[in-house]
Protein backbone atom coordinates (compact mmCIF):
# COMPACT_ATOMS: atom_id res chain seq x y z
CA UNK A 1 0.00 0.00 0.00
CA UNK A 2 1.29 3.70 -0.51
CA UNK A 3 1.90 5.76 1.58
CA UNK A 4 -0.14 8.79 2.64
CA UNK A 5 2.46 11.15 3.33
CA UNK A 6 6.59 11.93 2.13
CA UNK A 7 7.82 11.39 5.95
CA UNK A 8 9.01 7.83 6.18
CA UNK A 9 10.60 5.85 9.24
CA UNK A 10 12.49 2.43 7.98
CA UNK A 11 12.59 -0.15 11.09
CA UNK A 12 15.18 -2.80 10.66
CA UNK A 13 14.07 -5.02 13.01
CA UNK A 14 14.89 -8.92 13.75
CA UNK A 15 16.97 -11.22 16.11
CA UNK A 16 20.13 -9.78 18.03
CA UNK A 17 23.15 -10.56 15.66
CA UNK A 18 21.36 -11.04 12.88
CA UNK A 19 23.23 -7.99 10.65
CA UNK A 20 20.37 -4.94 11.87
CA UNK A 21 23.59 -2.55 12.73
CA UNK A 22 25.57 -3.42 9.38
CA UNK A 23 22.40 -2.81 7.41
CA UNK A 24 20.95 -0.13 9.14
CA UNK A 25 24.12 2.35 8.33
CA UNK A 26 24.65 1.40 5.12
CA UNK A 27 20.84 2.72 3.99
CA UNK A 28 21.47 5.71 6.49
CA UNK A 29 24.30 6.40 4.04
CA UNK A 30 22.50 5.73 0.91
CA UNK A 31 19.68 7.44 1.50
CA UNK A 32 21.66 10.59 3.89
CA UNK A 33 19.68 10.12 6.73
CA UNK A 34 20.05 9.30 10.33
CA UNK A 35 19.70 6.69 12.81
CA UNK A 36 17.30 6.06 15.66
CA UNK A 37 18.55 3.00 18.24
CA UNK A 38 14.82 1.25 19.88
CA UNK A 39 17.50 -0.29 22.09
CA UNK A 40 16.84 0.06 25.50
CA UNK A 41 20.39 -1.18 26.96
CA UNK A 42 21.73 1.36 24.10
CA UNK A 43 20.67 4.57 25.97
CA UNK A 44 23.35 3.89 28.87
CA UNK A 45 26.64 5.16 28.34
CA UNK A 46 27.51 2.90 31.08
CA UNK A 47 26.96 0.25 28.70
CA UNK A 48 28.79 -0.53 25.52
CA UNK A 49 30.44 -3.97 24.96
CA UNK A 50 27.69 -5.81 26.83
CA UNK A 51 24.75 -3.91 24.66
CA UNK A 52 26.84 -4.71 20.99
CA UNK A 53 26.81 -0.73 20.85
CA UNK A 54 27.72 0.37 17.10
CA UNK A 55 31.81 1.21 17.50
CA UNK A 56 33.32 4.86 17.46
CA UNK A 57 33.69 4.48 13.70
CA UNK A 58 30.69 3.56 12.95
CA UNK A 59 28.53 6.11 15.24
CA UNK A 60 31.21 8.69 13.42
CA UNK A 61 29.97 7.83 9.48
CA UNK A 62 26.37 8.33 10.32
CA UNK A 63 24.54 10.39 13.25
CA UNK A 64 22.87 8.07 16.02
CA UNK A 65 20.64 8.81 18.47
CA UNK A 66 19.23 7.93 21.82
CA UNK A 67 22.60 6.00 22.12
CA UNK A 68 24.80 7.06 25.06
CA UNK A 69 21.75 9.17 26.28
CA UNK A 70 21.21 8.19 29.98
CA UNK A 71 23.07 7.35 32.54
CA UNK A 72 22.09 3.83 34.07
CA UNK A 73 21.71 5.95 37.23
CA UNK A 74 18.85 7.52 35.68
CA UNK A 75 15.13 6.24 35.59
CA UNK A 76 13.56 6.29 31.65
CA UNK A 77 10.89 3.98 30.74
CA UNK A 78 9.34 3.42 27.31
CA UNK A 79 7.25 6.05 27.87
CA UNK A 80 9.61 8.93 28.49
CA UNK A 81 11.16 6.90 25.30
CA UNK A 82 7.78 7.30 22.87
CA UNK A 83 7.85 10.76 23.88
CA UNK A 84 11.37 11.35 23.42
CA UNK A 85 11.18 9.98 19.82
CA UNK A 86 7.96 11.84 18.54
CA UNK A 87 10.15 15.42 19.22
CA UNK A 88 12.97 13.68 17.46
CA UNK A 89 11.48 12.44 14.28
CA UNK A 90 9.71 16.55 14.02
CA UNK A 91 13.39 17.32 14.20
CA UNK A 92 14.98 15.07 11.99
CA UNK A 93 11.99 15.15 9.14
CA UNK A 94 13.00 18.84 8.72
CA UNK A 95 16.33 17.29 7.40
CA UNK A 96 15.06 14.61 5.29
CA UNK A 97 11.89 12.36 4.42
CA UNK A 98 13.66 8.97 5.65
CA UNK A 99 14.84 8.06 9.14
CA UNK A 100 15.95 4.62 9.67
CA UNK A 101 14.93 3.25 13.44
CA UNK A 102 16.82 0.17 14.60
CA UNK A 103 17.22 -2.29 17.81
CA UNK A 104 15.77 -5.14 19.49
CA UNK A 105 13.69 -3.71 22.16
CA UNK A 106 10.44 -4.86 20.73
CA UNK A 107 8.21 -3.02 23.26
CA UNK A 108 9.91 0.40 22.39
CA UNK A 109 9.29 -0.38 18.58
CA UNK A 110 5.64 -0.78 19.57
CA UNK A 111 5.07 2.31 20.98
CA UNK A 112 6.38 4.19 18.23
CA UNK A 113 4.33 2.06 15.98
CA UNK A 114 0.75 2.10 18.36
CA UNK A 115 1.61 3.91 20.96
CA UNK A 116 1.21 2.83 24.73
CA UNK A 117 -2.27 1.88 26.41
CA UNK A 118 -3.72 3.94 28.63
CA UNK A 119 -5.02 1.86 30.29
CA UNK A 120 -2.03 0.17 31.22
CA UNK A 121 -1.92 0.62 35.26
CA UNK A 122 0.96 2.11 37.39
CA UNK A 123 2.65 0.26 39.69
CA UNK A 124 1.35 -0.82 42.86
CA UNK A 125 3.34 -0.85 46.02
CA UNK A 126 1.80 -3.08 47.98
CA UNK A 127 1.34 -5.88 45.34
CA UNK A 128 5.42 -4.96 44.28
CA UNK A 129 6.27 -5.89 47.64
CA UNK A 130 4.21 -8.93 47.56
CA UNK A 131 5.51 -10.48 44.37
CA UNK A 132 9.00 -9.73 45.44
CA UNK A 133 8.47 -11.64 48.51
CA UNK A 134 7.66 -14.48 46.32
CA UNK A 135 10.79 -14.31 44.68
CA UNK A 136 12.84 -14.08 47.30
CA UNK A 137 11.20 -16.58 49.19
CA UNK A 138 10.41 -19.28 46.47
CA UNK A 139 12.63 -18.30 43.67
CA UNK A 140 12.02 -17.13 39.77
CA UNK A 141 10.00 -20.50 39.20
CA UNK A 142 6.94 -19.89 40.67
CA UNK A 143 7.32 -16.26 39.42
CA UNK A 144 7.53 -17.66 35.83
CA UNK A 145 4.59 -20.22 36.64
CA UNK A 146 2.47 -17.72 37.66
CA UNK A 147 2.98 -15.58 34.73
CA UNK A 148 1.89 -18.25 32.47
CA UNK A 149 -1.21 -19.04 33.79
CA UNK A 150 -1.91 -15.23 33.85
CA UNK A 151 -0.71 -14.27 29.89
CA UNK A 152 0.96 -17.12 28.02
CA UNK A 153 1.80 -14.95 25.27
CA UNK A 154 3.89 -12.46 27.31
CA UNK A 155 5.50 -15.76 28.98
CA UNK A 156 6.49 -16.33 25.24
CA UNK A 157 8.44 -13.31 25.02
CA UNK A 158 9.55 -11.76 27.95
CA UNK A 159 12.75 -12.84 29.31
CA UNK A 160 12.30 -15.24 32.11
CA UNK A 161 15.52 -14.55 33.50
CA UNK A 162 14.55 -11.24 34.20
CA UNK A 163 12.44 -11.15 37.57
CA UNK A 164 11.78 -7.40 37.32
CA UNK A 165 10.30 -7.75 34.09
CA UNK A 166 7.98 -10.70 35.19
CA UNK A 167 6.82 -9.17 38.61
CA UNK A 168 6.02 -6.30 35.92
CA UNK A 169 4.12 -7.84 34.01
CA UNK A 170 2.11 -10.07 36.91
CA UNK A 171 1.34 -6.96 38.37
CA UNK A 172 -0.34 -5.60 35.28
CA UNK A 173 -2.27 -8.57 34.89
CA UNK A 174 -3.55 -8.99 38.60
CA UNK A 175 -4.54 -4.89 38.56
CA UNK A 176 -5.85 -4.73 35.07
CA UNK A 177 -7.56 -8.07 34.82
CA UNK A 178 -7.13 -8.34 31.83
CA UNK A 179 -3.23 -10.12 30.37
CA UNK A 180 -0.31 -7.66 30.04
CA UNK A 181 0.24 -8.47 25.92
CA UNK A 182 -3.76 -7.24 25.16
CA UNK A 183 -3.13 -3.71 26.69
CA UNK A 184 0.26 -3.40 24.61
CA UNK A 185 -2.05 -4.02 21.42
CA UNK A 186 -4.03 -0.89 21.40
CA UNK A 187 -5.50 0.93 18.67
CA UNK A 188 -2.66 2.22 16.04
CA UNK A 189 -1.98 5.73 17.34
CA UNK A 190 -2.69 8.37 14.41
CA UNK A 191 1.55 9.24 13.66
CA UNK A 192 2.50 12.44 11.09
CA UNK A 193 4.64 9.94 9.14
CA UNK A 194 4.32 6.55 7.80
CA UNK A 195 6.25 3.54 8.36
CA UNK A 196 8.20 0.62 6.71
CA UNK A 197 9.33 -2.86 8.58
CA UNK A 198 11.98 -4.40 7.16
CA UNK A 199 12.51 -7.65 9.14
CA UNK A 200 16.22 -9.80 8.86
CA UNK A 201 16.50 -13.31 9.84
CA UNK A 202 18.52 -16.12 8.86
CA UNK A 203 18.69 -19.88 9.32
CA UNK A 204 19.04 -21.10 12.49
CA UNK A 205 22.62 -22.51 12.18
CA UNK A 206 24.43 -19.53 10.70
CA UNK A 207 21.84 -17.08 13.25
CA UNK A 208 23.71 -19.58 16.30
CA UNK A 209 27.24 -18.93 14.77
CA UNK A 210 27.03 -15.66 14.18
CA UNK A 211 25.60 -15.39 18.31
CA UNK A 212 28.23 -17.40 19.18
CA UNK A 213 30.92 -15.48 17.49
CA UNK A 214 30.01 -12.06 18.37
CA UNK A 215 30.04 -13.58 22.61
CA UNK A 216 33.66 -14.32 22.04
CA UNK A 217 34.20 -10.99 20.25
CA UNK A 218 32.50 -9.18 23.39
CA UNK A 219 34.88 -11.21 25.93
CA UNK A 220 37.66 -10.50 23.82
CA UNK A 221 37.11 -7.28 23.78
CA UNK A 222 37.00 -6.32 27.40
CA UNK A 223 33.01 -7.45 28.68
CA UNK A 224 34.37 -9.24 31.49
CA UNK A 225 36.05 -6.03 33.02
CA UNK A 226 33.08 -3.89 32.05
CA UNK A 227 31.11 -6.17 34.18
CA UNK A 228 33.07 -6.41 37.27
CA UNK A 229 32.84 -2.03 37.10
CA UNK A 230 29.42 -2.76 36.91
CA UNK A 231 28.50 -5.06 39.91
CA UNK A 232 27.28 -1.76 41.99
CA UNK A 233 24.51 -1.45 39.89
CA UNK A 234 23.85 -5.01 39.19
CA UNK A 235 20.21 -4.50 40.80
CA UNK A 236 19.33 -2.51 38.14
CA UNK A 237 16.69 -4.08 35.10
CA UNK A 238 19.10 -2.83 32.09
CA UNK A 239 21.73 -5.02 34.34
CA UNK A 240 19.50 -8.52 34.63
CA UNK A 241 19.61 -9.14 31.20
CA UNK A 242 21.91 -11.38 28.92
CA UNK A 243 25.60 -10.76 28.88
CA UNK A 244 25.69 -9.17 32.74
CA UNK A 245 23.98 -11.41 34.66
CA UNK A 246 25.98 -14.20 33.91
CA UNK A 247 29.17 -12.49 34.59
CA UNK A 248 27.95 -11.72 37.88
CA UNK A 249 27.20 -14.94 39.06
CA UNK A 250 30.57 -15.77 38.20
CA UNK A 251 31.85 -12.82 40.33
CA UNK A 252 29.24 -14.37 43.10
CA UNK A 253 31.15 -17.49 42.72
CA UNK A 254 28.28 -19.88 41.06
CA UNK A 255 29.81 -20.12 37.94
CA UNK A 256 33.19 -20.71 36.49
CA UNK A 257 34.02 -18.33 33.84
CA UNK A 258 33.92 -20.63 30.94
CA UNK A 259 30.25 -22.06 32.09
CA UNK A 260 29.07 -18.32 32.35
CA UNK A 261 30.23 -17.36 28.68
CA UNK A 262 28.35 -20.62 27.18
CA UNK A 263 25.39 -19.71 29.40
CA UNK A 264 25.48 -16.32 27.77
CA UNK A 265 25.50 -17.70 24.23
CA UNK A 266 23.03 -19.85 25.31
CA UNK A 267 20.90 -17.40 26.81
CA UNK A 268 21.60 -15.02 23.68
CA UNK A 269 20.17 -17.74 20.93
CA UNK A 270 17.04 -18.48 23.49
CA UNK A 271 16.30 -14.38 23.59
CA UNK A 272 17.04 -14.22 19.79
CA UNK A 273 13.85 -17.03 19.70
CA UNK A 274 11.72 -14.95 21.84
CA UNK A 275 12.64 -11.73 19.62
CA UNK A 276 11.21 -14.09 16.27
CA UNK A 277 8.34 -14.97 18.53
CA UNK A 278 7.22 -11.22 19.33
CA UNK A 279 8.02 -10.59 15.86
CA UNK A 280 5.32 -13.15 14.35
CA UNK A 281 2.27 -11.31 16.07
CA UNK A 282 2.83 -8.59 13.30
CA UNK A 283 1.47 -9.25 9.42
CA UNK A 284 3.30 -6.27 8.35
CA UNK A 285 6.99 -6.89 8.28
CA UNK A 286 8.79 -7.59 5.50
CA UNK A 287 11.13 -10.53 6.06
CA UNK A 288 14.88 -10.53 3.83
CA UNK A 289 18.28 -12.26 4.79
CA UNK A 290 20.62 -9.89 5.58
CA UNK A 291 22.30 -9.89 2.44
CA UNK A 292 19.54 -9.13 0.08
CA UNK A 293 20.42 -5.52 -0.01
CA UNK A 294 19.21 -5.04 -3.27
CA UNK A 295 15.97 -6.22 -2.63
CA UNK A 296 15.70 -3.80 0.65
CA UNK A 297 16.44 -1.25 -1.28
CA UNK A 298 14.44 -1.74 -3.94
CA UNK A 299 10.72 -1.88 -0.49
CA UNK A 300 12.23 1.53 0.01
CA UNK A 301 12.29 3.04 -3.26
CA UNK A 302 8.92 1.78 -3.65
CA UNK A 303 7.83 4.24 -1.00
CA UNK A 304 8.92 7.37 -2.46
Amino acid sequence: MKPSNNNLLIFILGPTAVGKTSLSINLAKQYNCEIISADSRQFYRELNIGTAKPDSEQLSVVPHHFINSKSIEEDYNVSDFEKDVLIKTRELFKKNQKIIVVGGSGLYQHAIWHGLDNDIPASDPELRKELNAIFEKDGIDVLQKKLFELDQETYHSIDLRNHIRIIRAIEVCLLSNKPFSKLKISEKANRPFDILKIGLNSDRSELHRRINERVDEMMAAGLLEEAKNLLSHKGKNALMTVGYRELFRYFDGELSLSEAVEKIKVNTRRYAKRQLTWYRRYDDIHWFEPEEIDKITALINSFN
